[in-house]
């Protein structure tokens, strides 16, 4: 008995993500960063209640290169999932469902999350 030829089940890699796809998992990525973002808030924070000395330290640590590249991304995470999440809002009262405006929507929350990111950078070292 000779096996037969069966075509082999597509693996992952030849598939090529749609943007919608791409954007909803960095939605949720983005969603997760912010979290833990916020515990990096509450460090900040805390050390301004802790006196002057903490949040020198804090500052120091925040201030370093490494500290604002960390910053960096955690206000694109937070304007990016601004931007979807608006668009979100118009999917919920059924608008945008088209492929065409869905994708044209998926590139205005891109370009959103980098100019908002861009402006307050510019703004805050000015």
């Amino acid at each position: 008995m000779t096996p037969r030829a069966r075509p082999l089940s597509p693996h992952l890699h030849n598939y090529r993500f749609p943007l919608v796809a791409l954007m909803s998992i960095s939605h949720r990525i983005t969603g997760v960063a912010l979290g833990l973002g916020t515990i990096l808030l509450a460090y900040w924070l805390g050390s301004a209640a802790y006196g002057p000395a903490a949040f020198n330290e804090a500052s120091g640590v925040l201030g370093s290169l490494p500290g604002r590249v960390v910053l960096f991304g955690f206000s694109f995470a937070l304007f990016y999932h601004l931007a979807n999440g608006i668009r979100h809002l118009f999917w919920d009262v059924g608008l945008g469902f088209e492929l065409a405006t869905a994708r044209r929507s998926g590139v205005w929350v891109i370009g959103a999350a980098v100019v908002l990111t861009l402006g307050t950078w510019a703004l805050a070292l000015s």
